[in-house]
């Protein structure tokens, strides 16, 4: 199980991290230039934290699955990511809108973008945890 968790891992952060890009680089960079204001410039970007936030939340995603959810299955996989999408997306897009002077489009885009991100990552969960067939040991 440990060598398919890393695997999950390490595939989810990959996908993540092409997420990243595409969404906020490529389909949300107009919305975000139309409120520069609000961001950063670009030479001040902490793209290191950035990676390391991801990291830290790929793991805490695979570690949540494998050893919380019993029943390891495609199905069960999807449901946590649909599950993790939903809050994750709220919090992010709507609980940022309550704060933030951001345009409602893209509160929307973050739901939907987070939705996605964890759809994917509960995809490659099941496709690559497996139900374990050893005994448990744990009491």
């Amino acid at each position: 199980m440990f060598k398919r968790s890393v695997l999950a891992a390490l595939a989810i952060f990959a996908v993540w991290s092409v997420w990243e890009i595409l969404l906020h680089g490529v389909l949300l960079g107009p919305t975000y230039q139309e409120t520069a204001e609000l961001w950063r410039p670009m030479e001040e970007i902490k793209l290191n934290v950035m990676h390391v936030v991801r990291a830290i939340g790929t793991l805490g995603f695979v570690l949540i699955y494998v050893r919380l959810i019993d029943r390891k299955s495609m199905a069960s996989a999807l449901c946590y990511g649909l599950l993790m999408g939903v809050i994750f997306g709220i919090s992010t897009g709507y609980g940022s809108y309550s704060y933030m002077p951001i345009p409602y489009k893209l509160a929307l885009s973050w739901f939907f973008g987070e939705l996605v991100r964890m759809l994917a990552g509960g995809l490659l969960l099941g496709l690559i945890v497996k139900p374990s067939s050893e005994p448990s040991t744990d009491n």
